[in-house]
């Protein structure tokens, strides 16, 4: 009996050991989140001799950089530095050897279209840039830890006040740190610490924007060719939508919403027949999610038109592409990631299952689908998956290119303002310089019974910006310990020029130098003082205002043809003395509101005598000449600025409506 006693007890022992949960985790800086963001973050936290740990939510670090987005989303290669820097100059270092290229010379990637340069490369295959973080990992004894997911409920967080003590995982395992990096795509942990943020667009009228809220007069890109109908039966309301036509749209010109743009996968293609995956016929293939998809081929003028519009097959190293959206049909699974932000894992499973479906069936149907003409399938079936890329996924990556989630609101907004120069901040942590770009976000029926596209937004020709430090730590009565580097605080079209992967990088290492420095002084994130912010980033390569050859110098031919259009409005009375305009209107200056309202009216005046401002812009936009009125409205006003680029195609306008 005691020998059973003891062997019980000894059993319900092992037991309670055996479900115990795990350890806690203690580090100085705790890092939730596995894409590029928290790489650089965790290199910059151990630079400052802190310890780290990256809490990972699925088993590959590096998010989208490792996981198909490979032709590099740079927008100015000028303003990229620091640790951002550091990978780009990796990635050129491994394919100057010659082991690196198995499946082609690289002298054929070179004589195509590429972006190389002698210190950076911004093209790589996706197995290159995991080598590189893995490699960085084990260099600096960050501890990454796999698949271990927030748990999203109450208790997977542990808060005293506005301060975070611990998270915790799915499976009980406690993470405690004294600053915390929520580096995900979706803002889980931001979310769960009860930062404010938003999801979707925002109404125009909120932050005086003109590219926010619904666009359908932005609608030229991406679209369908004129005539598509939307009806299951041609020509029948009847009949029901085709698949993925919302019938509620488009909504209100400018209004908010809770729609997301789309999502993909960046498909990691190749032409090598020794390395190539013919595309599958996946399972659960439905053809009529793809009608759509034929009768735009239907409507397509000519066949040389669809191949152009099929993809973006951007090439890569060993005769690989990352393959992109384009078109009216195509990789973007347009209206179906609207839960997505939000959802629990089950769903966000769901949801990305249902894109992999939809991506794998799209392929197939363009490749051997017999109601795509034969030249367009031969035209993609010589194209199909990587044997040597995310090989456990048949070719197929696991990471969703989650373009938008959700975006914390704190201070700081940065907006379309920002990005185009018309608002500034003083406390940058890094440089954006791409297109305000937004990809689809609905598909709807015109008011011709025809399919569109809505949500696309492509405006860009600014110089680059500087990214304000308050954009990336909530408000102080929320958390004073959480800072926030990927869903920061940005209207949806803000976000849409911000959101690349180098600028990922930056943000990452930004944020991790404020947490080491609001260690060491024993503050909050929000009281870290900016002078020692600003002074050890640029003493780590960091890029915080635009450098003097980032590119956007004005060259003499267009300094030439500006000369000429002001010594023409000279000439018509319309200007006094050119010199101003000749020095400020032009890329990265500003011109004074009350200056260029002047410049309007008198213009106009000639046209039509005694008009005012808005009613010389709206007579400028109805002749063609001015796109969107609002917006001189708004800052050609006394103690506002206008961006010299804007300026300068101003003048030219102004130029040809005065000619006699």
């Amino acid at each position: 009996m005691k020998t059973r006693i003891i062997t019980l007890a000894l059993a319900i022992t092992l037991t309670l050991v055996a479900t115990a949960a795990p350890a806690p985790v203690e580090r100085d800086i705790v890092i939730y989140g596995d894409n590029s963001a928290a790489v650089a973050a965790a290199v910059q936290a151990r630079r400052m001799g802190k310890s780290v740990v990256i809490v990972g939510h699925s088993s590959r670090v590096g998010g989208l950089t490792t996981g198909g987005l490979g032709q590099t989303d740079i927008g100015n290669r000028h303003v990229i530095g620091g640790i951002s820097r550091e990978f780009y100059r990796a990635v050129r270092d491994h394919y100057q050897k010659p082991e690196a290229w198995k499946w082609q010379k690289s002298e054929e990637l070179r004589a195509s279209k590429n972006r190389t340069e002698a210190d950076v490369w911004w093209i790589f295959e996706p197995h290159v840039a995991l080598d590189i973080y893995n490699g960085w990992l084990a260099r600096d004894g960050i501890e990454y830890v796999k698949n271990a997911r927030l748990d999203r409920s109450k208790n997977g967080i542990v808060k005293n006040g506005a301060r975070i003590i611990a998270i915790r995982d799915e499976a009980g395992r406690e993470y405690r740190g004294k600053v915390f990096i929520d580096a995900t795509y979706e803002g889980d942990l931001m979310a769960l610490a009860g930062i404010t943020y938003t999801v979707g667009r925002e109404a125009n009228s909120l932050y005086g924007e003109a590219l926010n809220g619904v666009q359908t007069a932005m609608d030229k890109w991406h679209q369908f060719f004129p005539g598509v109908d939307p009806y299951v039966r041609k020509g029948d309301p009847a009949s029901g939508l085709l698949p993925f036509i919302d019938p509620t749209g488009p909504g209100v010109e400018g209004a908010g919403d809770k729609r997301v743009q789309a999502y993909c996968y960046r498909m990691c293609l190749t032409d090598h027949p020794e390395n190539r995956i013919p595309f599958i016929k996946p399972d659960g293939y439905r053809e009529d999610w793809y009608e759509l998809l034929f009768r735009n081929i239907e409507a397509a003028p000519d066949l040389a038109t669809v191949k152009k519009w099929i993809w973006i097959n951007s090439p890569m190293p060993n005769r690989k592409t990352d393959t992109n959206n384009r078109g009216g049909f195509s990789t973007d699974f347009i209206g179906q990631n609207y839960d997505y932000p939000e959802a629990d894992y089950a769903t966000r499973e769901q949801i990305a299952r249902r894109h992999l479906l939809y991506q794998q069936g799209l392929m197939w149907s363009l490749a051997y689908h017999p109601r795509v003409p034969a030249e367009i399938r031969e035209f993609v079936s010589r194209w199909g998956m990587t044997k040597d890329e995310f090989i456990e996924g048949g070719g197929w990556q696991g990471q969703l290119y989650v373009r938008e989630a959700r975006r914390m609101v704190s201070d700081l907004v940065m907006t379309q303002h920002h990005c185009q120069g018309r608002e500034t901040v003083n406390d940058s942590i890094g440089m954006a310089a791409y297109t305000m770009d937004s990809h689809h976000v609905q598909r709807y029926v015109d008011k011709n019974g025809h399919v569109r596209n809505e949500g696309d937004v492509q405006v860009g020709k600014f110089p680059p910006y500087p990214v304000g430090y308050r954009s990336i730590v909530p408000r102080e009565s929320e958390c004073v310990n959480l800072i926030v580097p990927v869903c920061m605080s940005a209207s949806h079209i803000a976000y849409g020029s911000i959101r690349m992967e180098p600028v990922f990088m930056v943000f990452g290492q930004s944020a991790a130098t404020a947490a080491a420095l609001a260690i060491d002084d024993n503050v909050s994130l929000q009281k870290v003082d900016y002078k020692k912010l600003r002074a050890r980033l640029l003493k780590d390569g960091q890029i915080l205002e635009r450098p003097a050859d980032s590119g956007t110098k004005t060259t003499a031919a267009a300094t030439g043809k500006l000369a000429e259009n002001l010594a023409a409005l000279q000439a018509r009375g319309i200007i006094q003395q050119p010199d101003y305009w000749l020095k400020n209107a032009r890329p990265g200056k500003t011109c004074a509101g009350q200056s260029v309202a002047t410049l309007i009216v008198n213009a106009v005046s000639k046209k039509k005598p005694g008009v005012t401002l808005d009613e010389a812009c709206d007579y400028l936009h109805a002749a063609g000449l001015m796109s969107r009125p609002a917006d001189w409205k708004r800052y050609a006003q006394k103690g506002k600025t206008c961006t010299g680029a804007s300026t300068e195609k101003l003048i030219a306008a102004l130029e040809q409506l005065t000619r006699p």
